[in-house]
């Protein structure tokens, strides 16, 4: 087994912010590769966040952001399984982290069976439309329909969109992170965008 030296544990700590024990079991796991370990540290914090996925989470806090001098306003209800925790300076950053997301990213919902199905049937209906245009068969033409529709849903659906300040990991990834260092079930319930004129 490599050995594993302290400013490797201290980088990977530093990247993606785990514990010192997890970041030696992930360097030691995948055998010091940097790539690989945080990839363990992802699917662990994955599993964790499975695991308490059942918990209920009643307490948490409301975060706001404003941008462009009041022109554009995000207010979003991230909740947690405890009082304490919504108090913890993590959880809070994470919920003004989100509010900041939404206001540049502007999602039409949190998760797929949020988007209003009949903006679907219309995506689909276009999405129809110009695969017939290549006059490829019907089978062919359903998988393009579905490669599209899951595109679609990655760009407009919080939880899979990509992180607008680490475009690695989705949403959801900076989520369940935040559920395997805490060790509590977190879930961003709702939230409003207002842009003035819209």
């Amino acid at each position: 087994m490599a050995e594993i030296s302290a400013k490797l544990v201290k980088e990977l700590r530093e990247k993606t912010g785990a514990g010192m024990m997890d970041c030696k079991e992930a360097l030691v796991a995948s055998g010091a590769d940097m790539t690989l370990a945080v990839e363990f540290l992802r699917k662990k914090g994955l599993a964790t966040a499975q695991k308490r996925a059942g918990r209920a989470t009643s307490e948490g806090t409301l975060a706001a952001y404003v941008h462009m001098g009041g022109k554009l306003g995000v207010m979003v209800e991230v909740n947690s399984e405890t009082d304490f925790v919504a108090k913890n300076d993590q959880f809070q950053e994470f919920a003004k982290n989100i509010a900041m997301h939404i206001a540049a990213s502007n999602p039409l919902g949190i998760r797929p069976e949020d988007v209003p199905p009949e903006v679907v049937a219309k995506e689909r209906e276009i999405y129809a439309a110009q695969a017939k245009e290549t006059g490829k068969p019907e089978k062919v033409i359903e998988k393009i329909v579905e490669g599209k529709l899951k595109k679609f849903f990655e760009d407009s659906c919080l939880l899979q969109q990509r992180y607008v300040r680490n475009p690695d990991i989705t949403v959801g990834d900076l989520l369940n992170d935040l559920i395997a260092k805490i060790g509590e079930n977190i879930s961003i319930r709702r939230f409003v965008r207002f842009q003035v004129g819209d």
